[in-house]
């Protein structure tokens, strides 16, 4: 690791106070991207500012519609809560199968969103579910979030604090694992309800992505039958070790079946 200070903020003014005035700050959550990073030397902070002394960033509750999970909830307080359980099925089991048991009671919501990692199954859950990201400045809508790869709309200083998932009428959510990582090679889910119907891929392509065909085709029947219909072109999509372009191309399509039988 490359030397930093470090510094835990006991309220968000503070941490962007901190984060404003570094000449290199990160923050960090749970550590699952940063730490990773700094052991490689990969990420050479001035400062890393942890938001774990921070009131008020964990814990899941519900709005009119739409549960509420704090940016700092582990991914395994997701995936146990029973609100999510019983109102968003398909978010708590997306949430069990991240990483191992380390990584799902360590990592959290916020870093994952923050960090968006191509492969990662919480950007799936956002935009797929049409959420909302808040932040300390403003609300962002999940089809206006993720930019890149590993980018998103958050601006110097800005620090996600919630997401707000609208309570859909049905959601699922199938992944094709890789086995030592758990990272999605290719993750789908699909969801009906208040933002009409949604499907996300994750792991395929550079960033988290809807698909209008898909989209399309199970709009004239939320049926997995509906998916055959739809060739899944593999220009873009991402190609390495793991799977070709053409196999992911191949997936999207398995996994949409799977998420929808999924919704039950």
């Amino acid at each position: 690791m490359y030397d930093f200070a470090y510094h835990r903020p006991g309220s968000l003014e503070e941490a962007e106070r901190l984060l404003s005035g570094a000449s290199e700050g990160a923050l960090v959550a749970g550590g699952m991207t940063l730490i990773p990073a700094l052991k490689q030397r990969l990420a050479s902070p001035s400062d890393v500012i942890d938001l774990g002394g921070i009131a008020g960033l964990s814990g899941v509750s519900q709005a009119a519609g739409a549960i509420v999970v704090g940016a700092l909830t582990p991914h395994a307080a997701v995936a146990s809560d029973a609100v999510v359980t019983a109102k968003i099925t398909a978010l708590a089991a997306l949430a069990a199968e991240i990483g191992d048991p380390q990584v799902r009671n360590r990592g959290t919501l916020g870093g994952s969103i923050a960090s968006n990692d191509p492969a990662a199954d919480y950007p799936a859950a956002v935009l797929g579910l049409g959420a909302t990201v808040r932040t300390n400045r403003r609300e962002i809508a999940a089809d206006d979030f993720f930019t890149g790869m590993f980018e998103t709309a958050l601006e110097d200083g800005e620090i996600v604090t919630a997401v707000s998932f609208p309570v859909p009428e049905k959601a699922g959510y199938a992944k094709f694992p890789n086995p030592a990582s758990r990272y999605a090679v290719v993750g789908v889910l699909v969801s009906q309800g208040p933002a009409g119907i949604r499907v996300a891929v994750t792991g395929a392509g550079p960033c988290v992505f809807r698909s209008a065909e898909l989209e399309q085709a199970l709009a004239g029947g939320f049926t997995a039958a509906a998916v055959d219909a739809v060739t899944v072109a593999a220009e873009g999509l991402n190609s390495d070790i793991h799977a070709g372009a053409e196999y992911r191309a191949h997936l999207i399509g398995v996994m949409t079946k799977r998420a929808v039988a999924a919704c039950g």
